[in-house]
Protein backbone atom coordinates (compact mmCIF):
# COMPACT_ATOMS: atom_id res chain seq x y z
CA UNK A 1 0.00 0.00 0.00
CA UNK A 2 1.59 3.14 -0.94
CA UNK A 3 2.09 6.30 1.92
CA UNK A 4 0.10 8.79 -0.60
CA UNK A 5 -2.38 8.74 -3.30
CA UNK A 6 -0.94 8.96 -7.09
CA UNK A 7 -0.60 12.74 -8.48
CA UNK A 8 -3.96 13.19 -10.40
CA UNK A 9 -7.23 15.36 -9.88
CA UNK A 10 -9.80 13.71 -6.92
CA UNK A 11 -12.31 13.45 -9.67
CA UNK A 12 -9.68 11.43 -11.68
CA UNK A 13 -9.18 8.89 -8.87
CA UNK A 14 -11.18 5.77 -8.21
CA UNK A 15 -13.16 6.08 -4.92
CA UNK A 16 -11.13 2.97 -3.58
CA UNK A 17 -7.55 5.17 -4.34
CA UNK A 18 -9.41 8.57 -2.56
CA UNK A 19 -9.54 6.60 0.14
CA UNK A 20 -6.21 5.13 0.78
CA UNK A 21 -5.35 5.88 3.91
CA UNK A 22 -1.47 6.87 4.87
CA UNK A 23 -0.05 3.11 6.75
CA UNK A 24 0.66 5.15 10.04
CA UNK A 25 -3.28 5.25 10.39
CA UNK A 26 -3.90 1.96 9.71
CA UNK A 27 -1.20 1.08 12.24
CA UNK A 28 -2.96 3.67 14.72
CA UNK A 29 -6.76 2.08 14.23
CA UNK A 30 -5.95 -1.48 14.40
CA UNK A 31 -3.32 -0.94 17.70
CA UNK A 32 -6.05 0.60 19.25
CA UNK A 33 -8.64 -1.69 18.69
CA UNK A 34 -5.95 -4.41 20.11
CA UNK A 35 -5.32 -2.31 23.20
CA UNK A 36 -8.69 -2.56 24.36
CA UNK A 37 -8.60 -6.36 23.99
CA UNK A 38 -5.28 -6.91 25.86
CA UNK A 39 -6.24 -4.16 28.52
CA UNK A 40 -9.57 -5.46 29.49
CA UNK A 41 -8.02 -8.74 30.49
CA UNK A 42 -6.41 -7.33 33.24
CA UNK A 43 -8.23 -3.77 33.75
CA UNK A 44 -11.28 -5.29 35.79
CA UNK A 45 -8.70 -6.48 38.31
CA UNK A 46 -7.99 -3.36 40.65
CA UNK A 47 -12.24 -2.71 40.46
CA UNK A 48 -13.16 -6.36 41.69
CA UNK A 49 -13.69 -5.00 45.44
CA UNK A 50 -15.74 -2.04 44.20
CA UNK A 51 -17.46 -4.37 42.16
CA UNK A 52 -18.43 -6.53 44.74
CA UNK A 53 -19.38 -3.72 46.81
CA UNK A 54 -21.57 -2.52 44.54
CA UNK A 55 -22.84 -5.61 42.97
CA UNK A 56 -23.27 -7.84 46.19
CA UNK A 57 -21.00 -10.41 43.93
CA UNK A 58 -19.94 -13.39 46.68
CA UNK A 59 -16.27 -14.08 46.87
CA UNK A 60 -15.66 -16.64 44.35
CA UNK A 61 -18.67 -14.68 42.02
CA UNK A 62 -15.74 -12.46 41.56
CA UNK A 63 -14.25 -14.89 39.60
CA UNK A 64 -16.83 -14.94 36.62
CA UNK A 65 -15.99 -11.46 35.92
CA UNK A 66 -12.24 -12.03 34.73
CA UNK A 67 -13.68 -15.63 33.26
CA UNK A 68 -16.70 -14.84 31.32
CA UNK A 69 -14.19 -12.87 29.40
CA UNK A 70 -11.46 -14.79 29.67
CA UNK A 71 -13.13 -17.86 28.05
CA UNK A 72 -15.37 -16.77 25.31
CA UNK A 73 -12.26 -15.07 23.92
CA UNK A 74 -9.90 -17.90 24.02
CA UNK A 75 -12.89 -20.29 22.95
CA UNK A 76 -14.07 -17.84 20.31
CA UNK A 77 -10.36 -16.45 18.99
CA UNK A 78 -9.30 -19.29 16.30
CA UNK A 79 -13.19 -19.15 14.38
CA UNK A 80 -12.54 -15.35 14.57
CA UNK A 81 -9.34 -15.69 12.46
CA UNK A 82 -11.49 -17.46 10.02
CA UNK A 83 -14.27 -15.39 9.77
CA UNK A 84 -11.95 -12.27 9.06
CA UNK A 85 -10.58 -14.42 6.44
CA UNK A 86 -13.83 -15.44 4.83
CA UNK A 87 -16.18 -12.24 5.41
CA UNK A 88 -13.68 -9.56 4.99
CA UNK A 89 -11.05 -7.96 7.65
CA UNK A 90 -12.47 -4.55 7.64
CA UNK A 91 -15.63 -5.80 7.99
CA UNK A 92 -15.41 -8.04 10.85
CA UNK A 93 -13.13 -5.60 12.67
CA UNK A 94 -16.11 -3.21 12.75
CA UNK A 95 -18.61 -6.16 13.84
CA UNK A 96 -15.90 -7.20 16.42
CA UNK A 97 -15.16 -3.42 17.63
CA UNK A 98 -19.10 -2.74 17.91
CA UNK A 99 -19.84 -5.77 19.99
CA UNK A 100 -16.90 -5.07 22.06
CA UNK A 101 -17.84 -1.53 22.65
CA UNK A 102 -22.11 -2.38 22.92
CA UNK A 103 -21.06 -5.00 25.75
CA UNK A 104 -18.98 -2.49 27.41
CA UNK A 105 -21.62 0.12 27.38
CA UNK A 106 -23.73 -2.85 29.28
CA UNK A 107 -21.64 -3.85 31.47
CA UNK A 108 -20.96 -0.69 32.67
CA UNK A 109 -24.71 0.24 32.92
CA UNK A 110 -25.36 -3.14 34.95
CA UNK A 111 -27.71 -3.43 38.28
CA UNK A 112 -26.90 -7.01 39.25
CA UNK A 113 -24.51 -9.95 39.02
CA UNK A 114 -25.46 -11.65 36.25
CA UNK A 115 -25.90 -8.77 34.04
CA UNK A 116 -22.39 -7.94 34.64
CA UNK A 117 -21.20 -11.57 33.57
CA UNK A 118 -23.40 -11.88 30.72
CA UNK A 119 -22.09 -8.63 29.46
CA UNK A 120 -18.66 -9.77 30.14
CA UNK A 121 -19.05 -12.51 27.86
CA UNK A 122 -20.40 -11.29 25.35
CA UNK A 123 -17.16 -8.90 25.22
CA UNK A 124 -14.86 -11.53 25.11
CA UNK A 125 -16.64 -13.05 21.78
CA UNK A 126 -16.34 -9.07 20.40
CA UNK A 127 -12.67 -9.78 21.51
CA UNK A 128 -11.81 -13.17 19.82
CA UNK A 129 -13.31 -11.70 16.58
CA UNK A 130 -11.77 -8.24 16.66
CA UNK A 131 -8.25 -8.96 17.67
CA UNK A 132 -7.16 -11.42 15.11
CA UNK A 133 -8.99 -9.42 12.47
CA UNK A 134 -6.02 -6.37 14.05
CA UNK A 135 -3.02 -8.29 12.72
CA UNK A 136 -4.45 -9.61 9.42
CA UNK A 137 -5.19 -5.78 8.48
CA UNK A 138 -1.77 -5.07 9.41
CA UNK A 139 -0.47 -7.48 7.74
CA UNK A 140 -1.85 -6.86 4.37
CA UNK A 141 -1.31 -3.04 4.87
CA UNK A 142 2.54 -2.90 4.64
CA UNK A 143 4.53 -5.21 1.84
CA UNK A 144 7.01 -7.73 3.58
CA UNK A 145 9.82 -6.35 4.54
CA UNK A 146 11.38 -3.90 7.49
CA UNK A 147 8.43 -1.91 7.65
CA UNK A 148 6.09 -4.88 7.94
CA UNK A 149 8.24 -5.83 10.94
CA UNK A 150 8.03 -2.79 12.43
CA UNK A 151 4.09 -2.71 12.57
CA UNK A 152 4.14 -6.12 13.96
CA UNK A 153 6.34 -5.29 16.69
CA UNK A 154 4.32 -1.93 16.86
CA UNK A 155 1.16 -3.71 17.35
CA UNK A 156 3.10 -6.80 20.07
CA UNK A 157 4.56 -3.93 21.85
CA UNK A 158 0.93 -2.03 22.26
CA UNK A 159 -0.47 -5.61 23.45
CA UNK A 160 1.97 -6.11 26.30
CA UNK A 161 1.49 -2.82 27.58
CA UNK A 162 -2.27 -2.76 27.76
CA UNK A 163 -1.67 -5.78 30.09
CA UNK A 164 1.12 -4.00 31.69
CA UNK A 165 -1.36 -0.48 32.32
CA UNK A 166 -4.85 -2.53 33.20
CA UNK A 167 -4.33 -1.76 36.55
CA UNK A 168 -3.24 1.63 37.15
CA UNK A 169 -5.58 2.14 34.66
CA UNK A 170 -8.19 0.73 36.65
CA UNK A 171 -7.14 1.81 39.70
CA UNK A 172 -7.24 5.81 38.59
CA UNK A 173 -10.64 4.91 37.13
CA UNK A 174 -12.52 3.35 40.03
CA UNK A 175 -10.95 5.81 42.56
CA UNK A 176 -11.95 8.77 40.63
CA UNK A 177 -14.86 7.74 39.14
CA UNK A 178 -16.02 4.44 39.90
CA UNK A 179 -15.33 0.71 39.23
CA UNK A 180 -18.37 0.81 35.82
CA UNK A 181 -15.69 3.04 34.22
CA UNK A 182 -13.21 0.39 33.83
CA UNK A 183 -15.92 -0.55 31.31
CA UNK A 184 -17.68 2.77 30.13
CA UNK A 185 -14.28 4.09 29.16
CA UNK A 186 -14.17 1.34 26.30
CA UNK A 187 -17.84 3.61 24.96
CA UNK A 188 -15.98 6.81 23.68
CA UNK A 189 -12.56 4.73 22.92
CA UNK A 190 -14.26 2.53 20.77
CA UNK A 191 -16.19 4.64 18.92
CA UNK A 192 -13.50 7.21 17.96
CA UNK A 193 -11.36 4.16 16.81
CA UNK A 194 -14.81 2.51 15.01
CA UNK A 195 -15.67 5.83 13.26
CA UNK A 196 -12.01 5.93 11.94
CA UNK A 197 -12.06 2.10 10.46
CA UNK A 198 -15.42 2.66 8.71
CA UNK A 199 -13.65 5.96 7.32
CA UNK A 200 -10.17 4.76 6.76
CA UNK A 201 -9.79 1.11 6.67
CA UNK A 202 -9.87 -0.57 3.23
CA UNK A 203 -11.53 -4.62 2.95
CA UNK A 204 -9.24 -7.57 2.10
CA UNK A 205 -10.25 -11.04 2.51
CA UNK A 206 -8.89 -14.45 1.07
CA UNK A 207 -10.61 -18.18 2.09
CA UNK A 208 -13.35 -18.08 -0.59
CA UNK A 209 -14.90 -20.64 0.29
CA UNK A 210 -13.78 -21.83 3.26
CA UNK A 211 -16.25 -23.51 5.90
CA UNK A 212 -16.97 -22.21 9.32
CA UNK A 213 -16.27 -24.65 12.42
CA UNK A 214 -19.13 -22.64 14.10
CA UNK A 215 -19.87 -26.49 16.33
CA UNK A 216 -16.35 -26.43 17.18
CA UNK A 217 -15.96 -23.12 18.74
CA UNK A 218 -19.36 -23.64 20.57
CA UNK A 219 -18.20 -26.83 21.69
CA UNK A 220 -14.89 -26.02 23.20
CA UNK A 221 -16.38 -22.79 24.77
CA UNK A 222 -19.11 -24.56 26.27
CA UNK A 223 -17.43 -27.65 27.83
CA UNK A 224 -14.31 -25.02 29.46
CA UNK A 225 -17.45 -23.11 30.84
CA UNK A 226 -18.78 -26.20 32.26
CA UNK A 227 -15.37 -27.16 33.88
CA UNK A 228 -14.58 -24.24 35.35
CA UNK A 229 -18.17 -23.85 36.94
CA UNK A 230 -18.01 -27.45 38.12
CA UNK A 231 -14.78 -26.87 39.91
CA UNK A 232 -16.26 -23.53 41.43
CA UNK A 233 -18.95 -25.69 42.76
CA UNK A 234 -16.52 -28.07 44.79
CA UNK A 235 -15.84 -24.72 47.21
CA UNK A 236 -19.12 -25.14 48.70
CA UNK A 237 -20.55 -28.16 48.09
CA UNK A 238 -17.42 -30.60 48.26
CA UNK A 239 -15.92 -32.78 45.07
CA UNK A 240 -18.93 -35.59 45.54
CA UNK A 241 -21.68 -33.45 45.20
CA UNK A 242 -23.93 -33.72 42.23
CA UNK A 243 -23.90 -30.21 41.80
CA UNK A 244 -20.06 -30.61 41.35
CA UNK A 245 -19.81 -33.57 40.12
CA UNK A 246 -22.55 -33.12 36.92
CA UNK A 247 -20.78 -29.97 35.37
CA UNK A 248 -17.86 -31.11 35.33
CA UNK A 249 -18.72 -34.13 33.63
CA UNK A 250 -20.95 -32.74 31.15
CA UNK A 251 -17.75 -30.61 30.36
CA UNK A 252 -15.34 -32.87 29.76
CA UNK A 253 -18.35 -34.72 27.32
CA UNK A 254 -18.75 -31.38 25.48
CA UNK A 255 -14.73 -31.74 25.02
CA UNK A 256 -14.62 -34.74 23.86
CA UNK A 257 -17.22 -34.32 21.58
CA UNK A 258 -15.29 -31.03 20.37
CA UNK A 259 -12.74 -33.32 19.33
CA UNK A 260 -14.85 -35.75 17.63
CA UNK A 261 -16.39 -33.00 16.01
CA UNK A 262 -12.69 -31.19 15.13
CA UNK A 263 -11.69 -35.36 13.67
CA UNK A 264 -14.63 -35.25 11.20
CA UNK A 265 -15.32 -31.98 9.76
CA UNK A 266 -13.51 -30.43 6.81
CA UNK A 267 -12.14 -27.55 8.19
CA UNK A 268 -11.93 -28.05 11.72
CA UNK A 269 -11.28 -25.17 14.09
CA UNK A 270 -8.08 -26.98 15.04
CA UNK A 271 -6.93 -29.30 13.45
CA UNK A 272 -5.75 -32.38 15.38
CA UNK A 273 -2.82 -33.42 12.94
CA UNK A 274 -0.88 -30.46 14.14
CA UNK A 275 -0.73 -32.50 17.32
CA UNK A 276 1.29 -35.14 16.17
CA UNK A 277 4.42 -32.24 15.95
CA UNK A 278 6.33 -32.87 19.51
CA UNK A 279 6.82 -28.86 19.21
CA UNK A 280 3.12 -28.17 19.05
CA UNK A 281 2.08 -30.46 21.26
CA UNK A 282 3.89 -29.54 24.33
CA UNK A 283 4.58 -26.24 23.92
CA UNK A 284 0.34 -26.13 24.04
CA UNK A 285 0.32 -28.16 26.91
CA UNK A 286 3.17 -26.67 28.67
CA UNK A 287 1.79 -22.99 28.18
CA UNK A 288 -1.85 -24.47 29.86
CA UNK A 289 0.13 -25.23 32.73
CA UNK A 290 2.30 -21.83 32.87
CA UNK A 291 -1.06 -19.93 31.76
CA UNK A 292 -2.88 -21.68 34.54
CA UNK A 293 -0.43 -20.49 37.14
CA UNK A 294 0.71 -16.82 36.08
CA UNK A 295 -2.92 -15.47 34.81
CA UNK A 296 -4.13 -15.67 38.67
CA UNK A 297 -1.55 -13.93 39.60
CA UNK A 298 -2.73 -10.33 38.94
CA UNK A 299 -5.90 -10.77 40.52
CA UNK A 300 -5.22 -12.42 43.57
CA UNK A 301 -2.82 -9.49 44.47
CA UNK A 302 -5.44 -6.94 43.69
CA UNK A 303 -7.50 -8.82 46.30
CA UNK A 304 -5.06 -8.89 48.31
CA UNK A 305 -3.40 -5.32 48.62
CA UNK A 306 -7.04 -3.60 48.65
CA UNK A 307 -8.86 -6.52 51.18
CA UNK A 308 -5.78 -7.09 53.75
CA UNK A 309 -3.64 -4.56 53.03
CA UNK A 310 -6.37 -1.66 52.97
CA UNK A 311 -5.07 0.05 49.89
CA UNK A 312 -7.06 2.26 47.34
CA UNK A 313 -7.65 1.30 44.12
CA UNK A 314 -5.73 3.88 43.31
CA UNK A 315 -2.46 2.60 45.40
CA UNK A 316 -3.11 -0.60 44.27
CA UNK A 317 -2.93 0.25 40.63
CA UNK A 318 0.15 1.87 41.08
CA UNK A 319 1.61 -0.44 43.11
CA UNK A 320 1.68 -2.90 40.23
CA UNK A 321 3.85 -0.93 38.14
CA UNK A 322 7.28 -2.37 39.02
CA UNK A 323 5.79 -5.65 38.11
CA UNK A 324 4.06 -4.37 34.42
CA UNK A 325 7.87 -3.00 33.92
CA UNK A 326 8.94 -6.38 34.64
CA UNK A 327 6.95 -8.44 32.42
CA UNK A 328 7.81 -6.14 29.83
CA UNK A 329 11.39 -6.14 30.05
CA UNK A 330 11.23 -9.87 30.00
CA UNK A 331 9.00 -9.78 27.05
CA UNK A 332 12.05 -7.11 25.21
CA UNK A 333 15.15 -9.20 26.35
CA UNK A 334 13.64 -12.85 25.49
CA UNK A 335 13.95 -13.00 22.11
CA UNK A 336 18.05 -11.71 22.55
CA UNK A 337 18.39 -14.22 25.04
CA UNK A 338 17.07 -16.79 22.79
CA UNK A 339 19.73 -16.47 20.59
CA UNK A 340 22.51 -17.48 23.46
CA UNK A 341 20.53 -19.91 25.37
CA UNK A 342 18.27 -21.44 23.26
CA UNK A 343 14.69 -21.25 23.27
CA UNK A 344 14.04 -24.54 25.56
CA UNK A 345 17.00 -23.63 28.09
CA UNK A 346 15.43 -19.73 28.34
CA UNK A 347 11.47 -21.04 28.77
CA UNK A 348 12.51 -23.16 31.54
CA UNK A 349 14.60 -20.61 32.79
CA UNK A 350 11.83 -18.31 32.81
CA UNK A 351 9.59 -20.39 34.50
CA UNK A 352 11.75 -21.28 37.39
CA UNK A 353 12.30 -17.53 38.31
CA UNK A 354 8.24 -16.73 38.15
CA UNK A 355 8.38 -20.04 40.27
CA UNK A 356 10.57 -18.90 42.85
CA UNK A 357 8.36 -15.48 42.81
CA UNK A 358 5.15 -17.15 43.36
CA UNK A 359 6.69 -19.18 46.18
CA UNK A 360 7.92 -16.27 48.03
CA UNK A 361 4.64 -14.43 47.32
CA UNK A 362 2.71 -17.03 49.12
CA UNK A 363 3.70 -16.31 52.18
CA UNK A 364 2.09 -13.66 52.89
CA UNK A 365 0.42 -12.40 55.72
CA UNK A 366 -2.38 -9.98 57.23
CA UNK A 367 0.87 -7.64 58.39
CA UNK A 368 2.69 -7.13 54.81
CA UNK A 369 4.40 -4.45 53.58
CA UNK A 370 5.06 -3.07 50.06
CA UNK A 371 8.74 -3.36 50.24
CA UNK A 372 8.74 -6.54 52.22
CA UNK A 373 5.75 -8.49 50.96
CA UNK A 374 5.00 -6.82 47.52
CA UNK A 375 7.94 -6.26 45.68
CA UNK A 376 10.68 -8.52 45.44
CA UNK A 377 8.18 -11.78 44.29
CA UNK A 378 6.36 -9.66 42.10
CA UNK A 379 9.01 -8.52 40.02
CA UNK A 380 10.47 -11.90 39.77
CA UNK A 381 6.78 -13.48 38.90
CA UNK A 382 6.72 -10.72 36.69
CA UNK A 383 9.89 -11.09 35.08
CA UNK A 384 9.79 -15.07 34.49
CA UNK A 385 6.29 -14.80 33.03
CA UNK A 386 7.59 -12.17 30.45
CA UNK A 387 10.80 -14.31 29.83
CA UNK A 388 8.73 -17.55 29.30
CA UNK A 389 6.23 -16.74 27.05
CA UNK A 390 8.26 -16.03 23.64
CA UNK A 391 10.53 -18.83 23.70
CA UNK A 392 7.09 -21.86 24.17
CA UNK A 393 5.53 -19.45 21.44
CA UNK A 394 9.01 -19.84 19.10
CA UNK A 395 8.99 -24.03 19.70
CA UNK A 396 5.33 -24.09 18.94
CA UNK A 397 5.89 -22.87 15.62
CA UNK A 398 9.01 -24.56 14.84
CA UNK A 399 8.02 -27.36 13.21
CA UNK A 400 5.08 -26.46 11.76
CA UNK A 401 4.56 -25.71 7.88
CA UNK A 402 4.71 -21.84 6.36
CA UNK A 403 0.81 -22.26 5.39
CA UNK A 404 0.27 -23.50 9.83
CA UNK A 405 2.15 -20.77 11.50
CA UNK A 406 -0.96 -18.32 12.23
CA UNK A 407 -2.92 -21.41 12.90
CA UNK A 408 -0.34 -22.68 15.48
CA UNK A 409 0.48 -18.92 16.61
CA UNK A 410 -3.60 -19.13 17.62
CA UNK A 411 -3.79 -22.20 19.39
CA UNK A 412 -0.52 -21.23 21.55
CA UNK A 413 -2.58 -17.91 22.64
CA UNK A 414 -5.71 -19.83 23.04
CA UNK A 415 -3.76 -22.54 25.40
CA UNK A 416 -2.65 -19.30 27.08
CA UNK A 417 -6.47 -18.13 27.83
CA UNK A 418 -7.72 -21.68 28.61
CA UNK A 419 -5.77 -22.51 31.15
CA UNK A 420 -5.93 -19.05 32.47
CA UNK A 421 -9.89 -19.65 33.61
CA UNK A 422 -9.15 -22.83 34.69
CA UNK A 423 -6.49 -21.75 36.59
CA UNK A 424 -8.33 -19.28 37.93
CA UNK A 425 -11.31 -21.40 38.92
CA UNK A 426 -8.93 -23.81 40.49
CA UNK A 427 -6.94 -21.26 42.80
CA UNK A 428 -10.14 -19.08 43.44
CA UNK A 429 -11.95 -22.23 44.96
CA UNK A 430 -8.30 -23.41 46.95
CA UNK A 431 -8.22 -19.55 48.04
CA UNK A 432 -12.16 -19.35 49.20
CA UNK A 433 -11.62 -22.47 51.03
CA UNK A 434 -9.05 -21.60 53.11
CA UNK A 435 -10.89 -18.31 54.28
CA UNK A 436 -13.71 -20.29 55.16
CA UNK A 437 -12.22 -22.52 57.13
CA UNK A 438 -10.07 -19.97 58.90
CA UNK A 439 -13.94 -17.63 59.51
CA UNK A 440 -12.72 -15.08 57.49
CA UNK A 441 -11.52 -11.51 58.09
CA UNK A 442 -7.86 -10.02 57.14
CA UNK A 443 -5.83 -13.31 58.44
CA UNK A 444 -7.77 -15.93 56.92
CA UNK A 445 -7.93 -13.74 53.67
CA UNK A 446 -3.81 -13.68 53.35
CA UNK A 447 -3.41 -17.19 54.02
CA UNK A 448 -6.18 -18.34 51.26
CA UNK A 449 -4.40 -15.86 48.51
CA UNK A 450 -1.06 -17.30 50.17
CA UNK A 451 -2.17 -20.61 49.39
CA UNK A 452 -3.62 -20.27 46.05
CA UNK A 453 0.37 -18.91 45.12
CA UNK A 454 1.89 -22.05 47.03
CA UNK A 455 -0.81 -23.88 44.22
CA UNK A 456 0.44 -21.99 41.73
CA UNK A 457 3.98 -22.44 42.09
CA UNK A 458 3.53 -26.14 41.95
CA UNK A 459 1.15 -26.42 38.91
CA UNK A 460 4.17 -24.40 37.20
CA UNK A 461 7.05 -26.51 38.34
CA UNK A 462 4.96 -29.24 36.68
CA UNK A 463 4.95 -26.93 33.74
CA UNK A 464 8.58 -26.54 34.19
CA UNK A 465 9.10 -30.85 34.16
CA UNK A 466 7.33 -30.83 31.19
CA UNK A 467 9.55 -28.57 29.42
CA UNK A 468 12.23 -30.37 30.42
CA UNK A 469 10.65 -33.56 29.17
CA UNK A 470 9.17 -32.75 26.21
CA UNK A 471 10.20 -29.40 25.10
CA UNK A 472 12.45 -30.11 21.00
CA UNK A 473 15.76 -28.54 22.13
CA UNK A 474 16.53 -27.88 18.41
CA UNK A 475 14.00 -27.16 15.42
CA UNK A 476 14.77 -29.99 13.75
CA UNK A 477 13.28 -32.18 16.86
CA UNK A 478 10.11 -30.50 16.62
CA UNK A 479 8.72 -33.28 14.18
CA UNK A 480 9.86 -35.79 16.59
CA UNK A 481 8.08 -37.88 18.97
Amino acid sequence: METMPPTATPATLPENARRTPPVWLVTLLVCAGQFLVVLDVSVVNVALPSMRTGLGLSELGLQWVVNAYVITFAGFMLLGGRVADLFGRKRIFVVGLTLFTVASLAGGLAREPWQLIAARAVQGIGAAVLSPATLTILTTAFPAGPARTRAIATWTAVGAGGGAVGGLVGGVLTEYLSWRWVLLINVPVGALVLAGALRWLTESRRGEGRRLDIPGALLVTAGLALVAYGIVQTESDGWTSATALLPLAAGLLVLLAFVAVEARTKAPLMPLTLFRLRSVYAANSAMVLAGAAMFSMWYFLSLYVQNVLGYTPLEAGLSFIPHSLSIVLGSKIAPRLMKRAGAKTLAVTGALVSAAGMLWQGQMDADGTYLGTLLGPGILMAFGAGLTATPIASIATSGAAPSDQGLVSGLINTSRQMGGALGLSILSTVAATRIAADHGGRAAMAAGYGLAFEVGTAVLLASVLLMVLALPRRPEDAHHD
